[in-house]
């Protein structure tokens, strides 16, 4: 009876235990990368694969006032309704890693060079436009753009220059040349700074 009643135990205990255990899914097949915790910078092919088409990157961009933008004589309307005279080339632009919008430390210099800009030209804003490289569909290039826009503007915010003298603009990837290794189009990856005066 014992014997019995030692059995049923080690039956049971076995039963409770195999129902608790998760059900094995299968492995993610290679090359497929999905979800917001996806490591890009690690994958090994020559293209982001389709699978990240697939999410929503235009969360937080908002549609363009239709009367701001760019003029023909190399003006820009800001979104107040002020038109200003773009001054390319004078700043350099901030480069990115791929698929980042952080700002690394050999970057930060040229944004510390913008914000003494600003300071001994107290009428000056700045435009930052950002780039993308090729890579990803155009909704997740121009959320990138976005997001190295932002990154550089919220950097010069910490270096003292008032938000209301910087305007921000996502490009994506609509000026970038397709077909380049991810190192020939590291120029892709950029903010432009660009004087509004």
């Amino acid at each position: 009876m014992v014997k019995s009643l030692r059995n049923a135990l080690i039956l049971l205990t076995a039963a409770l235990f195999l129902t608790a255990c998760p059900k094995k899914t299968d492995p993610t097949p290679s090359g497929s990368l999905t979800g917001r915790n996806s490591d890009v910078s690690s994958y090994d092919g020559d293209l982001i694969p389709a699978s990240m088409g697939d999410q929503d990157w235009s969360n937080g961009l908002e549609p363009r006032d239709p009367n701001m933008g760019f003029g023909e004589d190399g003006t820009y309307t800001d979104a107040n309704g002020k038109t200003w005279n773009m001054v390319e080339g004078v700043l350099p632009s901030v480069y990115f890693g791929f698929d980042s919008s952080a700002i690394g430390s050999s970057e930060r210099g040229k944004l510390q060079d913008a914000a003494n800009h600003l300071m001994d030209n107290p009428s000056d804003a700045l435009l930052l436009e950002g780039h993308c490289d090729w890579y990803g569909t155009t909704e997740y290039n121009l959320a990138l753009g976005d997001r190295r826009s932002n990154s550089a503007r919220d950097y010069l915010i910490t270096l003292g220059v008032d938000s209301s003298r910087i305007e921000t603009l996502s490009k994506g990837s609509l000026e970038s040349t397709s077909g380049l290794s991810k190192t020939e189009s590291s120029q892709d990856r950029r903010a432009d700074v660009i004087i509004l005066e």
